[in-house]
């Protein structure tokens, strides 16, 4: 019997994902955490980037998250984000146009620009673009 562990991935404006998981693999502000099934309880900040489920059956689901919070209880993992989306549905275009004018934005900073703002536009940016790389290289396997 695979013992599993419930996922629920919810942005501002919708619940991207909710099922069952053997593991959870998500970006927090001190590095990577894996969450399996009986992990201890954690609540945590996430930075932007990844969030990968493996399903029960074994298939591999990716997402983007701007960042958020994850919040592990025994037997359900909650990951609450002002922005989320399947990996699948990221515009990497935009992501890439994003990443430009951020890097501009810095790289032309006056003294009426907010560096911080322009510093999270431009995780948020190579995080997108990070995201769309490890699905491509999972795609590929």
């Amino acid at each position: 019997m695979t013992h599993t562990i419930r996922v629920d991935i919810v942005s501002a404006e919708a619940e991207i994902y909710s099922g069952e998981a053997t593991l959870v693999v998500a970006t927090g502000e001190l590095g990577e955490l894996g969450i399996a099934p009986r992990h201890a309880p954690l609540i945590t900040r996430l930075k932007p980037g990844h969030v990968d489920v493996v399903a029960a059956n074994g298939d591999r689901q990716q997402f983007y998250v701007s960042g958020g919070i994850l919040e592990v209880q025994p037997q359900v993992v909650t990951i609450l984000a002002d922005t989320a989306a399947r990996a699948s549905d990221l515009d990497e275009a935009a992501a890439l146009k994003a990443k430009e004018e951020a890097e501009a934005a810095l790289a032309n900073r006056g003294p009426q620009m907010d560096v911080s703002e322009a510093q999270a536009k431009l995780a948020e940016a190579l995080a997108q673009l990070q995201a769309l790389e490890r699905m491509r290289k999972t795609l590929k396997h």
